[in-house]
């Protein structure tokens, strides 16, 4: 039997981030994006969640929460409801610390882990996507050739979280065996960070680009050591992930505009009874609730420690591009308003079709 339900832990997490993002993260989204900058004091008030610290074993100065993929996509998708930009900002250190917690060598735990467990905000963060037309993280044209002992990096990363601020970068490059990652701290000789990135949305949010020039890493800065890991599940982790986000912006969108169709008068009576209205909010709904449906099926394969490659890869195809569409559905809602910066559609419709292009585009 398949069960929908939440467990009494899930709930909780979904309710607590639920109030997070909708008294905090919410009333100041606007004002980021505007000003497309994050002060320093959100990313304390956000770390002081534990977000990151709660999934570190208690060993390494964690809370030792069990990971949960699922319970992960649910917390995604309330705060993404509340803003994309500022969810992504929060969790931009789990995406580090997480993969290492996963995979990596004991050693590169005891090394890593626990500066994400004290009390002031700290950041790594992952350089997997590329800015080469058709890209696919599954196959990275950053390279990882053999040089001795260690390895030789070369090629360029995108849109890479606080890249302005991450004190490692987890860089993922082709090696002679297929997909690799590699620990390479800022001040790598070889590494040039560059400037923090224009964005159509997700303004606030500093994302970098990294050029990597023969940059040399020893044999433990591998993730995993001498025996790899699977960087092929980072890649899924992150598809799901992303899927998550979209969803949670769609759903902000479809709950600003019934509302707001309710309230907007033409012709003498409310546009939600108009039935194009009403049938095009009608399937936003339904979209919504397949996305989210999508992303657990992604996550749950994941908990249970499933290939979920194909699933993923699907979940965040299908989500990207309905998301595309339920934003683009939700200016129509709002005609000549879903452009007018008093409405927070525009923004959402811009977080969409950024985080959407990620590996190539999508139709709307």
């Amino acid at each position: 039997m398949i069960s929908f339900a939440l467990t009494d832990e899930q709930a909780s997490a979904r309710d607590a981030m639920q109030g997070f993002a909708g008294d905090v993260l919410r009333p100041m989204a606007r004002d980021y994006d505007e000003a497309a900058a994050i002060p320093a004091e959100f990313f304390q008030q956000a770390w002081e969640l534990g977000l990151t610290a709660t999934q570190i074993p208690e060993s390494y100065g964690g809370y030792g929460a069990e990971r949960s993929p699922v319970t992960n996509a649910i917390v995604l998708e309330e705060l993404a409801h509340g803003d994309a930009t500022l969810a992504i900002a929060a969790l931009a250190p789990s995406l580090f610390a997480n993969a290492v917690a996963d995979q990596g060598s004991d050693e590169q735990k005891r090394e890593y882990l626990p500066a994400f467990c004290g009390e002031k905000f700290h950041t790594g963060s992952l350089a997997l996507n590329e800015p080469t037309p058709g890209f696919d993280p599954a196959a990275p044209r950053a390279t990882a050739e053999k040089k001795g002992s260690g390895y030789s990096l070369r090629g360029e990363k995108c849109f890479v979280p606080l890249g302005d601020t991450a004190a490692h970068f987890l860089v993922v490059a082709r090696g002679e065996q297929g997909l690799d990652a590699f620990i390479v701290p800022r001040d790598a000789s070889g590494l040039t960070i560059t400037e923090v990135e224009k964005n159509l949305g997700l303004k606030a949010l500093a994302t970098n680009g990294l050029r990597l020039d023969g940059v040399e890493v020893a044999p433990e800065q591998r993730l995993g050591g001498p025996a790899g890991a699977d960087v092929q599940r980072i890649v899924n982790q992150s598809r799901v992930a992303i899927a998550a986000i979209l969803t949670g912006v769609s759903r902000a969108v479809l709950d600003y505009c019934v509302p707001y169709s309710k309230e907007r008068v033409a012709f003498d009576e409310p546009i939600a009874k108009k039935q194009s209205i009403a049938f095009r909010l009608s399937d936003m709904q339904i979209e919504c609730n397949a996305m989210r449906h999508l992303v657990w099926q992604g996550a749950s394969q994941l908990e249970q420690g499933l290939d979920a490659t194909r699933t993923a890869r699907f979940v965040k195809t299908y989500v990207a591009e309905k998301a595309l569409w339920i934003a683009d559905n939700g200016i129509q809602v709002l005609g000549g308003h879903g452009f007018i910066r008093e409405h927070p559609v525009e923004m959402w419709f811009r977080h969409v079709r950024t985080l959407g292009v990620l590996e190539g585009t999508v139709g709307v």
